[in-house]
């Protein structure tokens, strides 16, 4: 064993970080701010505002699945530069106001660019991270996203509060641009490019999911189809329960809960197993979905963001490992990549499907559905990998042992 860590923190893996942060800032910001922007500016139903937020996803998954396996022809960097590139001209597009036809079409081209562009940072990432650190170079690459998801609504919130439309997509247009321009500093590798096998060309299921991490999968696409609830709707409950100024505030305590505790998880973890954050995240989530639900006034407002943050913020991180954990290591980046399929799946439909039982529940009986939902979820979860979790453990570290 080596007694000098390899650097894990040069100056690619920091760009392609920050590039990867810039992108998924524009995804989190327009996330929570584009139905409103349908209901108000085309008196969309609260259905289709939430079709306008998830379309952007089902895009993503388009560019994932059908163009970022297309990355060993055409190369990292010229995935990369092509998906930021398409990213920003789709950018342009919110600014032509033809209708709310045109309008999705706008999103889901703006997603097919994420997807190209976002499989490409991962792709990267995974070269530039030392083989014997890539668990811990991941989990920091994995906090790009995790920042954005909090960043991102707090700005949109603030923004769609004291500015216009126009300005807030001119706000995402610089974004791209900068992303662009920090990615013309990175020094991408293509050796590993020839290194397909020559079935590479097969369409087969297995070339675009990892089986072995499907059934954490399926945990990951329920648990997401919840979040979809607070990032897509709270704009609006917050108008109804009229804590509007103070909604900004509720994902800044949401990262501010994952950016504490995830240290302490990560580390949990490692001793003991992926059960003993699971299970008690899943009832924080919960629990703080179902206190969301009776939100009266601003302290019962953010206490639900900090328990939804332990919960679902912490969730995300350690149902990722698992995906990576229980599969082989030269299919790691397939399973990656069927882990953000699940959750673009469940951020993505989730919008246009609970956006059609709203008229039925109102808000706050969305949130307990959802809450009671993700309790429920708990039951899944132990028979996805839960009650395997020992076994998986005991053949790591007869791994690292023999190692």
């Amino acid at each position: 064993m080596n007694q000098l860590k390899a650097k894990l923190w040069t100056k690619d893996f920091i760009i392609v970080s920050s590039a990867n942060f810039f992108l998924y800032l524009v995804f989190y910001l327009l996330l929570v701010t584009m139905a409103v922007y349908a209901v108000e500016e085309f008196a969309a139903s609260e259905s289709q505002g939430g079709l306008v937020t998830g379309v952007f996803i089902i895009g993503t998954l388009i560019g994932r699945l059908f163009l970022g396996r297309m990355i060993s022809k055409i190369g990292n960097k010229r995935m990369l530069y092509s998906g930021l590139i398409f990213f920003i001209l789709t950018s342009l597009l919110y600014f032509i106001d033809t209708g709310i036809t045109f309008l999705l079409i706008t999103r889901l081209l703006h997603g097919i660019a994420l997807g190209m562009a976002s499989t490409a940072t991962g792709t990267i990432v995974a070269g530039v991270i030392p083989e014997e650190r890539k668990g811990e170079g991941i989990g920091y690459y994995s906090m790009s996203i995790t920042l954005a998801t909090a960043i991102g609504p707090f700005i949109g919130l603030f923004m769609s509060e004291h500015t216009t439309y126009q300005v807030i997509f001119s706000f995402c247009l610089v974004l791209g641009i900068i992303s662009l321009l920090i990615a013309f500093f990175l020094n991408v590798p293509e050796g590993k490019k020839k290194a397909q096998p020559n079935n590479s060309n097969k369409w087969s299921l297995s070339s675009f999911i990892e089986p072995k991490a499907l059934p954490i999968a399926l945990v990951v696409l329920i648990i997401s189809l919840g979040y979809s609830s607070v990032l897509s709707f709270i704009n609006f409950y917050a108008i109804e329960i009229d804590l509007v100024e103070i909604a900004s505030l509720f994902f800044v305590v949401y990262a501010v809960a994952i950016l504490v505790s995830r240290p302490f998880t990560g580390r949990l973890m490692d001793l003991k197993g992926a059960n003993s954050v699971m299970y008690p995240a899943f009832i924080l989530f919960g629990c703080g979905l179902l206190l969301l639900s009776t939100a009266e006034n601003s302290i019962v407002l953010l206490l639900a963001g900090v328990l939804i943050g332990l919960g679902f913020g912490n969730m995300q991180s350690i149902t990722q490992a698992i995906a990576v954990q229980v599969t082989p290591s030269h299919r790691v980046g397939l399973a990656t990549s069927t882990y953000y399929i699940s959750l673009d799946a469940g951020l993505g439909f989730g919008p246009y499907l609970l956006g059609m039982i709203i008229p039925f529940t109102g808000y706050r009986h969305l949130y307990i559905i959802m809450g009671l939902l993700v309790l429920a979820t708990i039951v899944l979860y132990f028979f996805m990998h839960g009650k395997k979790e020992k076994s998986v453990w005991e053949s790591m570290d007869s791994t690292v042992s023999s190692s």
